[in-house]
């Protein structure tokens, strides 16, 4: 009996270390993220088991670290030089999460600042990369689809090396020193003119060439229907026609022509 409120004792310290690690011990994980443990008494950090949506009991001697794995969105300004040493200023929009089954590994190397240590200086060194192999004329109108498929491609790559899953990039606006745009905007107009003039040059040589041929055929077929007209055939086909008249119902004068060349004609009331 004298041993019973030892037993008392030790069980209201544990009820108070239970109360004041009780928010430590109990963790709910919501949906859109995921959780490392941290076992700093015995392997450290356990990259592998990620900790899904949900309730989990923790040591209170652990660490759960929680990472928000829904996608996020950065916005990037900045200007670069392009292949001649030119400034050009970029504005680019870049989306990502981080790969759900390696936060260990993302957390281990950059931690939960990942997206200023990992993704803004990735997709600025990537920009500036890309920019820096084209003129500002092929980034700001003729290659720029071109540059904006290599941005995307390298910084994806780069990303997905570091555990980071890229869902969009978009280069939202490219600008440039007001001369040199006004300069290029001005020599595309040109060189726009000067493709539509050859168009019309072009079509119209067609069209004239068209016609030679069209004029040649014509005068091939009118050569052949001279050299076949002969006087014979023209006679024996006045005979013909004259023949087919006759037999008409309707009341008529046959008038036969006079020498060599003569040919009928025919006068009726109908």
């Amino acid at each position: 009996m004298k041993k019973q409120p030892y037993f008392l004792i030790v069980l209201g310290i544990m009820a108070v270390i239970l109360v004041l690690s009780g928010s430590s011990m109990f963790k709910t994980l919501q949906p859109g993220e995921r959780g490392i443990i941290f076992r700093k008494f015995s392997d450290g950090l356990d990259k592998e088991n990620v900790f899904m949506p949900g309730f989990h009991v923790i040591a209170p001697w652990n660490d759960l670290h929680v990472y928000d794995v829904k996608e996020q969105k950065s916005e990037e300004t900045m200007d670069v030089l392009d292949k001649s040493g030119l400034s050009v200023n970029i504005d680019v929009s870049v989306r990502f999460n981080p790969t759900y089954n390696k936060i260990g590994y993302l957390h281990e190397i950059f931690g939960k600042n990942y997206i200023n240590q990992l993704v803004v200086p990735e997709v600025r060194s990537s920009v500036r990369q890309v920019a820096g192999r084209y003129t500002a004329e092929e980034i700001y109108s003729t290659r720029r689809k071109e540059v904006e498929d290599a941005i995307i491609t390298e910084t994806s790559l780069i990303l997905k090396k570091n555990n980071i899953e890229m869902k969009a990039l978009l280069i939202r606006s490219i600008n440039l020193p007001a001369k040199i745009k006004q300069a290029i905007e001005s020599k595309l107009k040109q060189e726009q003119e000067a493709l539509a003039y050859k168009f019309k040059l072009d079509r119209e040589k067609s069209e004239a060439e068209r016609k030679r041929i069209a004029a040649e055929g014509e005068a091939k077929a009118n050569k052949i229907i001279n050299s076949s007209l002969t006087t014979a055939l023209l006679k024996m086909r006045g005979i013909e026609a004259t023949i087919e008249l006759s037999k008409s119902p309707n009341s008529k004068v046959v008038v036969i022509g006079s020498g060599k060349e003569g040919m009928p004609l025919i006068l009726g009331n109908n």
